[in-house]
């Protein structure tokens, strides 16, 4: 079970911009990822690959500080929303929750939900 200050940092970490570092800091050798109803990545070396991936997309993120951060044993759910500003200027913003699993003071596994139309 993660402590209180634990998932503190992590948001911190994250809301900072620092994505990938979140991923390096507080995610398991053996975590998965999961999209929706996607089949999950799985390994921190490829959930960092894919964050990489996915910054080279956009010109820029801005993360809000999250909606709530509920915390129940290992069980942890983060609303996020995020804008992101494509390389022609444009921008999306996209809500999503999050939900995760903890094992001690790192993600094992972590699903996200959204709606997919927010990210044409």
């Amino acid at each position: 079970m993660p402590s209180r200050d634990t998932v503190e940092r992590f948001v911190a970490t994250v809301v900072s911009g620092d994505h990938v570092g979140a991923i390096e800091a507080f995610y398991a050798e053996d975590a998965s990822m999961q999209e929706n109803l996607a089949p999950p990545r799985v390994g921190k070396a490829a959930l960092i690959a894919h964050e990489k991936a996915a910054l080279a997309r956009v010109a820029s993120v801005h993360t809000h500080p999250p909606q709530a951060v509920l915390i129940d044993g290992d069980q942890v759910a983060i609303h996020w929303i995020f804008d992101f500003t494509l390389p022609d200027g444009s921008t999306r913003r996209f809500d999503e929750m999050a939900l995760q699993t903890w094992r001690g003071e790192l993600i094992v596994r972590e699903r996200f939900f959204y709606d997919p139309a927010t990210i044409r």
